[in-house]
């Protein structure tokens, strides 16, 4: 049966709150830079009246991608649970507004939808507090198989690794995924997250993942290694597909014996936030379009380029009109 959806992502469905900040006010309230801290609720709550007046934009790594890639013109579904609430109704209005289908059901009670506190300091570095909220009541009773067998590619996030029942549901997907023949991608999202799950973050990419999505600090966590060139040489004997992202520095793309170099889009950095999210967004596309893995690099390296020079984890403008300008469509 041909695939009907181009790409079926599985993630947590998160709002985001985003404000300019700077290092002093990080140090004041006990905020780790540049990384992703999990918080509990009352931690959420002290964060949200610390941050006042800021942006709200519906995100979550997965469903970041999935939206780029819905700009791009891709045909796309996304799994990832809210609950009845503002923030859940915004979160559900925002993709189902880009095309996206999304079906999983809404929680009626529990906890609150998740969100992510994010303090931008003037050097683009995010500081992510994320409350997981309903984001982890996702279960396998949330994954329809014959919705997962419809798409040609599914993508995962590392992040989903920590709840238990959100894990059952991502074998449950890529059980349903591999009887139909599709494609597995997955992102490490985290190098503590990697750090948590290496071992079956390994076995993952060794025995289900197809492709997979990696920034420099998580690959050398993954393979334990000082260089990133000892890592290059750990994910080519993998065999698989393997996008290494390394900030300004561009991306490596890989598949055994075939490495490309891709470089930066130059721009004016604002927020690294979502950064990765986008850049998984262009590659995917090339994916599902039989791009090559040097076009695949370069369209997420355009797609990241016009994420990071703006506030917000989204893009602001047709990804697809931004890529049939630069002449990648």
């Amino acid at each position: 049966m041909a695939a009907s959806f181009d790409i079926l992502g599985i993630g947590n469905a998160i709002v985001d709150v985003l404000q300019l900040s700077d290092d002093a006010a990080l140090t004041r309230h006990g905020i780790a830079k540049g990384t992703m801290t999990l918080i509990d609720e009352y931690r959420a709550h002290q964060l949200t009246a610390v941050l006042g007046d800021a942006s709200l934009v519906s995100g979550g790594s997965c469903a970041n991608t999935i939206a780029g890639l819905a700009s791009l013109g891709a045909s796309c579904a996304f799994i990832g649970k809210v609950k009845t609430d503002t923030f859940g109704e915004a979160f559900a209005d925002d993709l189902k507004g880009l095309g996206v289908t999304y079906e999983t059901p809404m929680a009626s009670d529990g906890p609150p939808t998740a969100r992510c506190l994010i303090f931008v300091t003037p050097d683009g570095q995010r500081s992510m507090n994320t409350y997981l909220g309903a984001s982890v009541e996702l279960s396998d009773s949330d994954v329809d198989p014959a919705l997962v067998q419809r798409a040609g590619i599914i993508y995962l996030e590392g992040y989903l690794w920590d709840p238990p029942a959100a894990k059952s549901a991502i074998r449950k997907a890529i059980g349903a995924a591999k009887d139909a023949g599709g494609k597995v991608a997955f992102t490490l999202s985290d190098p503590f997250c990697v750090g948590r799950w290496r071992d079956e973050f390994l076995a993952l990419i060794k025995n289900d993942v197809d492709i997979f999505f990696a920034n420099e600090h998580e690959i050398l966590s993954l393979y334990e290694v000082d260089t990133f060139d000892e890592a290059l040489q750990a994910v080519r004997a993998s065999g698989k597909i393997a996008a290494l992202t390394r900030s300004e520095r561009g991306s490596v793309i890989v598949k055994g014996n075939e490495v490309h170099v891709i470089d930066a889009v130059p721009t004016t950095l604002v927020d690294t936030t979502g950064a990765g999210d986008l850049f998984a967004s262009g590659f995917l596309f090339g994916l599902t379009r039989g791009a090559s893995l040097d076009r695949c690099g370069r369209m997420g390296a355009h797609a990241a380029a016009h994420v990071i020079a703006h506030l917000g984890p989204r893009p602001r403008v047709s990804l697809k009109a931004l890529f049939a300008e630069a002449g990648l469509l």
